[in-house]
């Protein structure tokens, strides 16, 4: 029932540090490897490098939200919303073909 997700690469679901510049402070972000791949191609269509994308992208939910409680989880869902939402060209056929 639930081979397509037991069974998938572990080298998807590996967590990954980055270190970034945001909000004037260095920090680091842990994701699993295939929502990086998520990102780094949401940057690239949004013309940006991914430092760059995630620093906006924060300053944007702080101006919005007036706080970001859990950023690495704002980015997950972000990559659910760019899945669903169909914008997915590259990221899905990489990251279901891994």
């Amino acid at each position: 029932m639930c081979e397509i997700y037991a069974g998938q690469n572990p080298e998807r679901y590996r967590p990954i540090n980055r270190s970034v510049h945001i909000g004037g402070h260095s920090t680091s972000i842990q994701l699993e490897a295939a929502f990086w791949v998520l990102i780094d191609e949401i940057a690239e269509k949004q013309g940006l490098s991914t430092a760059r994308f995630l620093s906006t992208l924060y300053d944007e939910a702080l101006e919005l939200n007036a706080s970001i409680s859990n950023f690495s989880s704002l980015l997950r869902t972000s990559c659910l919303i760019y899945l669903m939402n169909g914008d997915n060209s590259q990221a899905f056929r990489v990251v279901a073909a891994e």
